[in-house]
């Protein structure tokens, strides 16, 4: 059974979900293919939408900066989708497209899976594009009491905090963490291409957790300054594993063995980082 899927986004020349997809692929024994369809151009989506299903594409991923723009090129969205207001799996289905969103499944799990118990009274957020509306969201899921999103955009952090009963501010003052338990960063600073760190160093106090869901590099900017200063601190790994699992058990109808999955992508990373080291 051959089944084709792919990657719809901008600047994804170096990502690994190829890899991550055609290894469990094979282990279903399926012969599953995972293009990377890269543009920077809005006009672009919907031609290569129509592309990959009339290739009998199984579906298609979404990414940066395409998860909202996406939504009105489908025909219809899981709850999921519709509640979060961003879509990051497309599956061609008898003529119909059908928009989901993994990443807040993935961010919720990764979260259980590595920073069980960690207190969620009040949790600033960094970032309010589709990456940020899916954490948002599983944050109020996993019990977060007050968020605080930030974003430059106020259309969009408005929006975003609005539908979350969340505050949104522009800018991330050196006061706002001061009686915040956790910090998230959804923005894309710190990825290989906007490198650097989203706030300063130094407002990262004694008792916060951090999660930065950039996981190319494994360690940004921000994860290296939180773990110094000695906090608990992860990235973007465990939520990239567990949202193409779910990805590719709605492309494939096939359970993933989610623990491979994760070994997997850490095995990939480190083989980027070894080949980074020698050049």
């Amino acid at each position: 059974m051959a089944v084709c899927v792919g990657l719809i986004g901008t600047g994804i020349g170096a990502s690994l979900s190829p890899a991550l997809h055609e290894a469990e692929g094979s282990h279903h024994h399926l012969g599953l293919t995972y293009t990377l369809f890269d543009t920077g151009s809005p006009a672009d989506l919907e031609r290569l939408l129509d592309e990959a299903e009339r290739a009998g594409f199984a579906g298609v991923n979404i990414t940066h900066p395409f998860k909202q723009q996406v939504i009105k090129h489908l025909d219809d969205l899981s709850p999921n989708a519709r509640a979060i207001g961003a879509v990051n799996t497309v599956v061609f289905k008898n003529g119909r497209r059908y928009g989901h969103n993994t990443d807040a499944y993935g961010f919720a799990e990764s979260f259980r899976f590595q920073l069980d118990g960690a207190a969620t009274g009040h949790v600033v957020q960094l970032g309010a594009g589709g990456a940020g509306a899916a954490c948002g969201h599983a944050l109020r899921g996993l019990g977060v009491e007050r968020l605080t999103i930030v974003d430059p955009d106020p259309g969009r952090g408005g929006e975003l905090a609005d539908r979350l009963g969340a505050a949104h501010v522009r800018e991330a003052g050196p006061e706002l963490l001061t009686d915040a338990d956790g910090l998230v960063n959804t923005s894309p600073i710190g990825m290989h291409h906007h490198p650097g760190i989203p706030l300063p160093a130094e407002s990262l106090h004694r008792g916060l957790w951090v999660v930065d869901i950039v996981y190319m590099p494994v360690e940004t900017e921000l994860l290296r300054a939180a773990r110094s200063a000695g906090l608990r601190a992860i990235g973007g790994t465990a939520m990239c594993a567990f949202q193409a699992a779910a990805a590719f058990e709605l492309f494939t109808g096939r359970t993933p063995d989610i623990a491979r999955m994760l070994r997997n992508l850490s095995h990939l990373l480190e083989r980027g980082n070894a080949d980074r080291d020698h050049h």
